[in-house]
Parts: C-alpha cells; structure tokens; sequence
C-alpha cells in the first residue's frame, strides 16, 4: 500500500504505512491478564478486537444505508448492504480460529475476565438496535458504563434498517400499515396480513419492482448471516464451557440459545409460505 512520496503527518515527519495505521498503537493494545501470560490469551484478545473493528465497520455501512433509503438511492444501498453481508461471512469464520483453542487452555485464563462479559460489547447493541431489534433492558449492562448508554439511548430514537426499507415501500406504493401502540390482537393480526400480502405482491410482481426485490433478498440474506453467526457462537460456547455460567454472570449458552430466532425481518421470512409458483 502506498500514500505517497509527498505527503507528510503534520508534526510528525513523512507519512508511512506503520504512522497512518497507527501500527504501534494498535499492536500495543493487546495485554494480557494472565500471570504468567497464557499463550491462547493472545488469541482471545486478537479476536475480539477484530469483532469490534467490524462491528464498527457495519455501523458505519448502516447508517449509510439507512440516509440511502430515505433517499430513494436503493442500488446503492444494496451495494452498501452487500458489504456488510461480506463482512459477516468473516464474522462467522473467525470462530473456527477461536475454536483452535481447546477447552482446558480457555479455561486457563477465563476467571482472570471476571466480570467482564460479551453482554458488554455496546457496538453490538448498535448493530441489533440499528437493524430493527431494539430492547431497552439491555442498557442494564451499561450502568457503570455514561458512554455507552448515551449511544444506545440515541440508538433506540433513531430510525432502523427496518423502518428504512418499510417507508421505502410505502413510497413506492406499498400498502405497509405502521407500528402502532394498544393495538388489540385482532388489529394485529389484521395489520399483519395487510403486510404479507404487500410483500407477497413485491415477490410476485418481482420484474416491476426489481431494484426493490433485490433490496429484500439483500436484507433477507444479511439476517440470515446473524443468524448463522449466532448459531455458530452458541456452539463454540458450548464446545468451551459447556453449561457454565457466562464470566459476567449471565446464563451463557443458555441464553445464547434463547436468541437463535431473533430476526430483523420476521414478516419478509413469514411472507415465503405464501408465495406460489404464479
């Protein structure tokens, strides 16, 4: 990779790969608890590290996405969209690295993480918040953390994948009722079929609304890579620790577990039982 013979960091000389990286900051970040330092420790921390840098990555590609849609620019919100399905592919991947690891080295170092927990990782509320699954009880693991809860307060004000692609159909014409409050069970119902039938029409009239099928086949994809990451980490834990609890007091794999059919999409995934063969 080059920057250019001409071009300087202010105050700090030419400007190289190592300097416009930050190389040695970044190498200098990986510390390990253990004494003396377990060698897989190295790995966890690496890991980890690397989740947030995507996940800060996603973030960025999201709120792209979403200012994309409101605008109306869909292709270019797929491209986006597309990126991000990439990244989760590397997601998913990184755990077959975690999982060279064996139980008994984990379990050399894990006690030293005490009582710091995945639960804690605030990007990856983001990520959840911003795609459509907002759940204010989670902030609860943010009590001693103002930054974090700030950025997840803004988070669940402000609109998701979800709400995007749904005034995206609404504008162009889809009939899409609106999440509204006290609604009865009966409403629901109703508005939810009024919904499926919407849907339905976008994949039946697929030719007319091109653009717009390949933006819903994109976000069924990107939900459908969460969930095999989930699925995937469920099983690493498992393979770990078993059934223990987790290192910040939460339920672990049992919770883990609980999650596996979360989705950001539920109606584009529930309207595929009614599609036909017309």
């Amino acid at each position: 990779m080059s920057f250019g013979d001409e071009k300087y960091a202010p105050g700090k000389g030419r400007l190289t790969y190592g300097s416009y990286l930050k190389v040695p900051e970044l190498l200098a970040l990986q510390q390990a608890l253990s004494d003396p330092e377990h060698h897989d420790e190295l790995l966890f921390i690496t890991i980890h590290q690397v989740y947030e840098l995507w996940f800060k990555q996603i973030l960025h590609e999201l709120d792209s996405v979403i200012k994309l849609l409101t605008d109306g620019d869909v292709w270019e919100s797929i491209r986006l969209l597309r990126r991000c399905i990439e990244i989760q592919r590397i997601l998913v991947s990184q755990i077959q690295i975690l999982e060279t690891m064996t139980p008994h080295d984990f379990l050399a170092f894990r006690d030293r993480l005490q009582p710091a927990s995945g639960f804690q990782s605030a990007q990856f509320r983001q990520v959840e918040f911003l795609s459509g699954a907002k759940n204010r009880a989670y902030l609860s693991n943010y009590t001693d953390d103002g930054e974090s809860t700030e950025i997840l307060e803004r988070r669940l004000q402000s609109p998701t994948l979800v709400d995007a692609f749904y005034d995206l159909l609404r504008a162009r014409g889809f009939d899409l009722p609106r999440d509204e409050q006290g609604l009865s069970e009966t409403d629901k119902e109703n508005r939810n079929e009024i919904r499926t039938s919407s849907l339905s029409r976008l994949y039946s009239e697929a030719k007319n609304h091109y653009d717009l099928y390949m933006l819903a086949e994109a976000l069924i994809e990107y939900d459908e890579n969460f969930l095999t990451w989930r699925d995937r980490h469920v099983r690493m834990v498992e393979r770990m620790i078993g059934s223990k609890r987790g290192t910040g007091g939460s339920e672990g794999a049992e919770y883990l577990r609980r999650t596996l059919d979360k989705k950001f999409f539920p109606e584009l995934w529930h309207v595929r039982t009614y599609l036909n063969n017309s």
